[in-house]
């Protein structure tokens, strides 16, 4: 049963944490990419919907397992004619058939998922075979000394923030789990403390 953290504050704190302009920077990168069916996981407060191109996506299907996120994102501005249906459920048992989207978007989800292995691997089955997935998210550094600190402060951070791992590897996670990463861009973002400031954005395919 969620806390009355987890209802009533961390939603917000989420919503605002995640709706920073260099964080939106970052979204608009990637969203504008997506075609076809499109399923979100974790679409959160709906932060990505003004990004989609109705002219290219035929509908887009978001999921959370927070209600209190997903009403949010159900107030959501979005674009004249983009079609969208948000749903209460979780990454790791998606319910959905087999092969069903063209792409899957995640955007600052994957380090706070319960278990990242198995939400790769139900994106895989929903994915078809020529889909793809796009990504924004942040992680594991690559440079040593940050790595450490990720490390030290991580059993802290995911208590207050919602499961959020600081250390989490991105696109290694994606290729150990069924995908090819297709292109991928990395950096610090702006003005944001190294240790919760390094990104990855790309797509990848399975194999």
């Amino acid at each position: 049963m969620a806390s009355l953290y987890d209802r009533y504050i961390l939603p917000h704190l989420i919503r605002c944490a995640c709706g920073g302009r260099p964080i939106m920077r970052q979204r608009k990168k990637v969203v504008p990419r997506a075609m076809g069916r499109v399923l979100e996981i974790g679409i959160g407060g709906g932060l990505n919907l003004p990004f989609y191109d109705p002219a290219r996506v035929e509908s887009v299907t978001g999921i959370d397992p927070s209600p209190e996120l997903c009403a949010m994102a159900q107030q959501a501005p979005r674009p004249k004619g983009l079609v969208v249906e948000i749903k209460e459920a979780a990454g790791e048992t998606l319910p959905f058939e087999d092969r069903s989207f063209d792409t899957v978007l995640a955007t600052y989800t994957l380090c706070s998922v319960a278990a990242v292995d198995r939400v790769l691997a139900e994106a895989r089955r929903v994915l078809k075979p020529e889909g793809s997935f796009l990504f924004c998210e942040h992680g594991l550094s690559p440079d040593g000394e940050v790595a450490r600190w990720q490390r030290r402060i991580d059993p802290v951070w995911k208590r207050i923030a919602g499961n959020c791992h600081l250390s989490r590897p991105v696109t290694q996670t994606f290729t150990a789990n069924g995908f090819a990463i297709a292109d991928v861009d990395t950096m610090y973002l702006p003005r944001a403390p190294r240790f919760a400031g390094w990104n990855e954005w790309g797509s990848a395919r399975p194999t």
